[in-house]
């Protein structure tokens, strides 16, 4: 049955990112535990899928966790010249610029950004500027995809090649894991899954440097437990006042 094929190939991708990524997750961990004990705040940008609604706001997550998107809307209608403009291309220098200095990011911190091909405009160019302003950039992409696709940044680089640490999310070429008998293409993607289980190891190492730091970070639990509501509002109370 595909159900157990499914199991199986996953599992596998699981050890493979565990034995392959162990210390990659570890630097990033280093990273992200030295600037939230400074004060600095761990950012997450993906394009689309999994990761940023994967780790904000979740029970046993960081409340330093904090996404991160933007988005340029203009509304300027005239009837003469009712015509729509293009948006500015994702990779847009400008825009991205703008974005970074009106968010909440600053030197010291830490921005983690997912995405699977790595291709993009905007996400090496978000990587870019966020290293020129003194923000660590954590990649979560897959690797081997990504090197054999061709960026569409003027550099010519993708993501992997412009983060300061990389977390490979070992997806294969498409993404794609299984073979169906009789169906002409492969389904069940394995980045969603192996970038959400890198990223709470990834968490996981944050809180156990911050214990041995002395800095125990502010961690929520659920807020479906009986005391949840009133546990949560008193958790993110903490980190305001503390900053971690």
């Amino acid at each position: 049955m595909l159900i157990d094929a499914y199991f199986r190939t996953i599992i596998s991708k699981l050890e493979e990112l565990w034995w392959g990524e162990r210390e990659n997750i570890a630097a990033a961990a280093d990273l992200c535990a030295k600037s939230l004990a400074a004060g600095g705040v761990l950012h997450i940008h993906d394009t689309g899928h999994l990761v940023s609604r994967e780790l904000v706001s979740r029970a046993g997550g960081l409340v330093a966790a904090t996404p991160f998107n933007f988005h340029l809307n203009v509304e300027n209608p005239n009837f003469h010249r009712d015509r729509r403009r293009e948006p500015p291309p994702p990779g847009d220098p400008e825009l991205i610029r703008l974005a970074l200095k009106r968010s909440n990011i600053r030197p010291g911190d830490v921005l983690v950004i997912g995405s699977v091909s790595g291709k993009s405009a905007s996400v090496v160019e978000l990587a870019l500027q966020a290293r020129e302003m003194g923000v660590s950039v954590v990649a979560v992409t897959a690797v081997a995809y990504s090197s054999r696709l061709e960026s569409q940044h003027p550099s010519g680089k993708r993501l992997f090649e412009v983060a300061d640490v990389v977390i490979d999310n070992h997806a294969p070429y498409g993404d794609a894991l299984l073979e169906v008998p009789g169906f002409d293409r492969k389904v069940c993607p394995a980045s969603g899954i192996c970038a959400a289980a890198a990223l709470w190891a990834l968490t996981a190492a944050v809180v156990e440097r911050m214990v041995g730091m002395g800095k125990p970070p502010s961690v929520y639990r659920s807020v479906n437990l009986p005391d949840g509501p009133e546990d949560v509002k008193m958790t993110q109370e903490q980190y305001a006042e503390r900053g971690f």
